[in-house]
């Protein structure tokens, strides 16, 4: 496994990620930065938009902590490694999602 090459794209993905909350008007800690001023006839309409707004803010912040940690895990050495069994976690797993925490046998117990 090219660990190298693996923390190049987290990386990569990382700038796409923080890029995204700049557009949607969020801070790399979720916070929104831009305050719109609606008219009450337009009230539910901006509710709506708020909060699908804060949805996409909470799965961005989500996906930034699982590249966070696999960056940590690069760091400290732990990286393939299962957070749950401590087995080495397979290497096309780690290829296809490179966020993995958990080894599949574990990710299907946790999941289940």
């Amino acid at each position: 496994m090219d660990i190298e090459a693996i923390a190049v794209e987290l990386d990569a993905e990382r700038l796409k990620l923080v890029h995204q909350l700049d557009e949607l008007g969020a801070t790399e800690t979720g916070d929104l930065t831009a305050n719109v001023d609606y008219g009450f006839a337009d009230a539910a309409s901006a509710t709506a938009e708020r909060s699908e707004v804060l949805s996409l803010v909470a799965n961005i912040k989500r996906l930034l902590g699982d590249i966070d940690r696999a960056r940590a895990s690069i760091a400290d050495g732990t990286y393939g490694t299962c957070a749950e069994c401590g087995s080495e976690i397979g290497e096309a797993r780690m290829e296809h999602r490179p966020t993995s925490r958990y080894c599949v046998r574990c990710k299907s117990q946790l999941a289940g």
